[in-house]
């Protein structure tokens, strides 16, 4: 496992377009997941440790910030044939045993991923209602793939950005596995 860093944000960039297969077997385009107060995208996989490790906070807050009208969405950008524990029946079973209330979309020819600059799993990006983005970083500092503290840096950012459409100005990058690129 290769430990990447996800880059800093290039606030204000406008939402990335895109139609990708959700595990439920129907396609979504951007305009089927934006949030009336925001988006978060996020790119993780099955296999990748980080994101593992995170699972159950990222689920947590994915369904508190589904409260306050911030969706989330994430997308999986992995190389399936190098990475089989990635593939689209494994994305199904990851997402049922850890209880998604998101879509888990596939990137199978990563040009999604690219087009976002996706670097690791897991790599978030928080747009806010007029689909600028103002977040890109991690879920909560790490170390030794524990949580040091109960500080939810991705929460904290979306609620920002939900009441006030600007993302805070210290931001911490993501750290994770490098996307397994074709």
């Amino acid at each position: 496992m290769v430990l990447l860093s996800s880059d800093l944000c290039n606030f204000n960039e406008n939402f990335k377009e895109f139609k990708l297969i959700n595990v439920d077997g129907n396609f979504l385009s951007d305009h089927d997941v934006k949030g009336e107060k925001g988006t978060l995208v996020m790119f993780i996989c099955n296999h990748c440790p980080y994101v593992k490790a995170i699972i159950d906070k990222l689920v947590d807050t994915t369904n508190q910030l589904q409260k306050i009208g911030v969706n989330s969405v994430a997308i999986m950008p992995n190389d399936v044939e190098k990475y089989p524990e990635d593939n689209f029946e494994n994305m199904k079973k990851f997402s049922k045993e850890n209880k998604f209330n998101f879509p888990y979309l596939f990137d199978e020819n990563q040009n999604i991923s690219k087009m976002f600059g996706a670097v690791c799993t897991p790599d978030f990006f928080g747009y806010n209602c007029d689909n600028k983005l103002q977040y890109r970083g991690r879920l909560a500092e790490m170390k030794n793939l524990k949580f040091v503290n109960k500080k939810n840096d991705l929460m904290e950012a979306m609620l920002e950005i939900s009441v006030n459409k600007k993302g805070p100005v210290k931001q911490f990058p993501s750290a994770g596995c490098s996307i397994k690129w074709k």
